[in-house]
C-alpha cells in the first residue's frame, strides 16, 4: 500500500516537472507587440552586376533642325518619338520630284559649255548644288519607309513642267544667246511646274519632313524664276 502511495506521488511529481517546463516554453516562444527589444531588420539587398545592360544616362543624338547643329540629351531623359505619319499625297509628291528634279539636273549641266550669261551659269551651279542633295533626301525618304522610287507602282501621274525629249534635244543642241534664252523658258517652266506639286502636297500631305522639303522647293524656286528673267535681261 505505501508502495502505490510513492508511485503516485513520483508520478505527480513528474507531471509537474513537464507543465513548468512547457509554461517556461510558452513565455520564450511568445513575445508580446510592445517588446522593447528591436526587431531584426532583413540585410539590404545586393546590387546585381549584369554585364551588357545600357547605360540609362548615355548621350543620345538628338538631330537640329535644317542649319541647325545637333544635341545631346541622356538618354533615360529622351522619351521615344511616335512613328511619323505619311499619306498617298506625301508618296506621290516624292515619287514624282525624283525624276523631276533629275530632268533639272540635265538641263543645269548643259549650261556651262553652251550658255554665253555669267549669270545663268551661277544660277545653274546653284540648281546643281541643292537638288542633288534633295534627290538623296528624297529617296531615304522612300527606303525608309521600304518603298521605291515608282511609290509602290500607285502613283503615275503627270508631272507638271517635264521637258519633252525633243524640247531636251533642242536645247543641247543650241549655243549662246539662243541656248540662253530657251534655258531660261524651259527651266522657268518646269520650276513653276514643280512649285504646284510642292503647293499639293503643302494642302494634301501629313509628313512634316515632306512639308518642309516642299515649303523649300515654293520659296527657292520661286526665287530662281525671278532670277533667271533678270539675268537674261541684263545681257
Amino acid at each position: 500500500m505505501l508502495g502505490g502511495v510513492r508511485i503516485r506521488a513520483f508520478v505527480l511529481i513528474e507531471l509537474a516537472v513537464v507543465a513548468v517546463v512547457a509554461a517556461v516554453a510558452g513565455v520564450v516562444l511568445w513575445l508580446p507587440d510592445d517588446d522593447p527589444r528591436p526587431a531584426a531588420r532583413p540585410s539590404p539587398p545586393v546590387p546585381l552586376d549584369l554585364p551588357g545592360l545600357p547605360d540609362a544616362t548615355a548621350p543620345v543624338l538628338m538631330p537640329g533642325r535644317p542649319g541647325e547643329p545637333a544635341g545631346r540629351a541622356p538618354a533615360n531623359e529622351v522619351s521615344p518619338l511616335a512613328a511619323p505619319s505619311y499619306n498617298n499625297a506625301d508618296v506621290r509628291f516624292v515619287a514624282m520630284m525624283i525624276p523631276h528634279h533629275e530632268q533639272a539636273l540635265v538641263m543645269a549641266r548643259l549650261v556651262a559649255d553652251r550658255g554665253d550669261n555669267a549669270g545663268l551659269r551661277s544660277i545653274a551651279e546653284r540648281i546643281l548644288a541643292a537638288q542633288e542633295p534633295e534627290i538623296k533626301t528624297l529617296e531615304t525618304w522612300l527606303s525608309d519607309r521600304g518603298l521605291g522610287r515608282d511609290g509602290g507602282g500607285r502613283h503615275q501621274h503627270s508631272m507638271s513642267g517635264m521637258q519633252s525629249a525633243e524640247a531636251l534635244s533642242r536645247l543641247t543642241a543650241a549655243r549662246g544667246a539662243e541656248f540662253d534664252r530657251m534655258f531660261v523658258d524651259m527651266m522657268a517652266e518646269h520650276h513653276q511646274g514643280a512649285i504646284d506639286m510642292a503647293g499639293e502636297v503643302l494642302v494634301l500631305g501629313e509628313d512634316n519632313i515632306i512639308n518642309e522639303l516642299a515649303s523649300g522647293v515654293v520659296v527657292e524656286q520661286k526665287a530662281e524664276i525671278v532670277r533667271m528673267r533678270e539675268a537674261l535681261t541684263t545681257t
